[in-house]
């Protein structure tokens, strides 16, 4: 008896931390974004010196708190679940590991010589931002959208990366080292660096043939700035436009489409699972609980 109320106890709280379609699951996903969007602020204003100087002891205490929320969150996603290492080793495992243990690790550095790395280690907070990807449904549909423009992105960025080494080579003709092009990979990062519109300006062409090859480059970067936003744009926008319609019954649900739940499965963490599914389609564990 005592077993099926813990195994009942553990199901419960995994459908609360791991889902988001029940009451209990919304309200835990809005208060871990709410601890991760202050534990952010913490981070920035604690490197303010001013304000960190007034107030570093209301910043101190702060943060342990939100530290000890994190830990207990830590902890509790691992014992919810049927294989605890696949959750540690996973990329939000090492991400909610990272965004908690630099607190206590200032416990354990201590003195003058290890403040240097103790002000990197406490960085390491900022990885809590990773987590908020985690409950932002839109980023599903701008990952979709760029995951079907990978092979236009890859196409264009390897004509970019042709196009840098052309003409890098081309200013390193005409320049050569007495005007800064040394050799052709630093042309190359000119090229890149005048492409980009950054312009740092270490590097600058002299000649009016070199000027003329840049104002070229230049203008030519203003376009190419354009095409992968343009590209991503048209995918979201056709993605987020077939869901609309779908929504609407202007375009008829293809055979195979299915709908996708929170429903995160206890024993290898997968979360595509379709509406009304019993079972894992990856490693078959029974997803709904008595």
């Amino acid at each position: 008896m005592s077993d099926k109320k813990l195994k009942s106890w553990k199901d419960n709280l995994h459908e609360i931390i791991y889902e988001a379609d029940t009451p209990a699951g919304k309200l835990f996903d809005v208060i871990l974004l709410i601890a991760i969007l202050a534990s952010i602020l913490l981070v920035m204003l604690e490197s303010v010196h001013s304000i960190d100087v007034k107030y570093h002891r209301f910043l101190n205490i702060s943060e342990w708190v939100i530290t000890i929320l994190f830990t207990i969150e830590y902890i509790l996603r691992i014992i919810t679940v049927k294989r605890p290492i696949k959750y540690i080793t996973s990329f939000y495992g090492v991400i909610d590991l990272l965004s908690t243990i630099p607190k206590y690790l200032s416990l354990i550095f201590a003195g003058t010589h290890a403040l240097v790395a103790l002000r990197a280690l406490r960085l390491l907070r900022i990885f809590r931002i990773l987590k908020l990807a985690r409950y932002l449904g839109a980023s599903n549909h701008l990952a979709s959208a760029i995951k079907a423009s990978r092979a236009k992105i890859s196409v264009f960025l390897f004509a970019v990366i042709i196009a840098a080494v052309i003409f890098g080579t081309i200013m390193y003709l005409v320049e050569g080292e007495e005007n800064g092009f040394s050799n052709i990979p630093k042309s190359v990062y000119w090229c890149i660096v005048t492409l980009t519109t950054v312009g740092f300006g270490d590097i600058a062409p002299v000649t009016p043939l070199g000027q003329f090859i840049a104002t070229i480059i230049m203008i030519l970067g203003y376009g190419i700035i354009a095409v992968p936003t343009g590209i991503v744009s048209a995918e979201y926008t056709k993605k987020a436009n077939e869901g609309d319609n779908s929504k609407k019954g202007t375009i008829p649900p293809h055979p195979n489409e299915v709908h996708l739940n929170s429903q995160c499965c206890a024993n290898c963490l997968n979360e595509k699972h379709v509406d009304g599914a019993q079972y894992c389609f990856k490693c078959g564990c029974k997803l709904h609980h008595d």
